[in-house]
């Protein structure tokens, strides 16, 4: 089977799968990060004001937009060989195509995500500046991520099924890790390093630092944004490469 074809046809199936029966459809990419940044825009200008930071609203959206991707991207992928069981027993099917259909399929919602954050960011005023062509490279560099982290997830979830509860875990406690509602410069200087080497926590402060401060972003933090994501694809098509031997016997 064509890889470029299956991988086509994945990403396709899960994006009808997603929206069957659901009214507003695509548009549900845009409610829930303006659900989330209308509460906790409200918790922390009227209930716990934090008058320390301006434009809260678009500052919680550059940090939710990467996260929202990251949740939901983690999710999809680390169960996707269990949802494709019958092709992955097919032994000519590329099977690292499955997770990797999953986080692209999500990409459209990523995509949609940064639209809105894009368009936010004009209409605070914060306009076009010569470090927007950084943002892009961000925002590949998590899908690069994302892909090699659900290629181990994936493999490891059929041998262990423990493997999903800890990825919906890891996102929850990935919601703190990333600066969504606080400040990295609010963290003690001897923790801000987990900041720089946590990629969804990086796409934030890049996202800040063009979108809020108009200037590049530090050059150690895309360097290790970069050093990362490629990292983590590589070290996902090894590990994947080196257990999907064993798949059929397990599925």
């Amino acid at each position: 089977m064509n890889r470029w074809f299956l991988l086509e046809n994945l990403v396709l199936k899960d994006f009808r799968v997603r929206y069957r029966n659901m009214s507003l459809g695509i548009l549900w990419s845009v409610a829930n990060p303006l659900l989330m940044m209308g509460l906790l825009t409200f918790v922390f200008t009227c209930v716990y004001p934090n008058r320390a930071i301006a434009h809260f609203a678009l500052f919680i959206l550059c940090a939710l937009v990467p996260y929202h991707f990251y949740s939901l991207a983690l999710s999809a992928g680390t169960t996707s060989l269990w949802d494709n069981e019958a092709l992955v027993k097919r032994s000519q099917c590329p099977r690292r195509a499955f997770p990797v259909a999953a986080v692209l399929a999500n990409c459209l919602h990523f995509f949609i995500q940064i639209g809105l954050l894009l368009a936010l960011a004009l209409a605070f005023g914060r306009g076009v500046n010569r470090y927007w062509p950084l943002l892009a490279l961000a925002w590949l560099m998590e899908v690069a991520f994302m892909c090699g982290l659900t290629l181990i997830t994936a493999v490891l979830d059929v041998f262990y099924r423990d493997v999903r509860y800890l990825a919906e875990a890891s996102a929850m406690v990935m919601f703190w890790l990333v600066p969504v509602f606080y400040s990295v410069s609010m963290v003690p200087h001897r923790y801000q390093l987990l900041f720089m080497l946590n990629p969804v926590a990086a796409v934030a402060l890049v996202n800040r630092v063009v979108l809020l401060e108009g200037r590049a972003p530090a050059a150690h933090l895309m360097a290790a944004l970069i050093g990362v994501s490629v990292g983590m694809f590589v070290a996902g098509l090894r590990i994947f490469a080196r257990l999907e031997h064993n798949l059929a016997d397990y599925l």
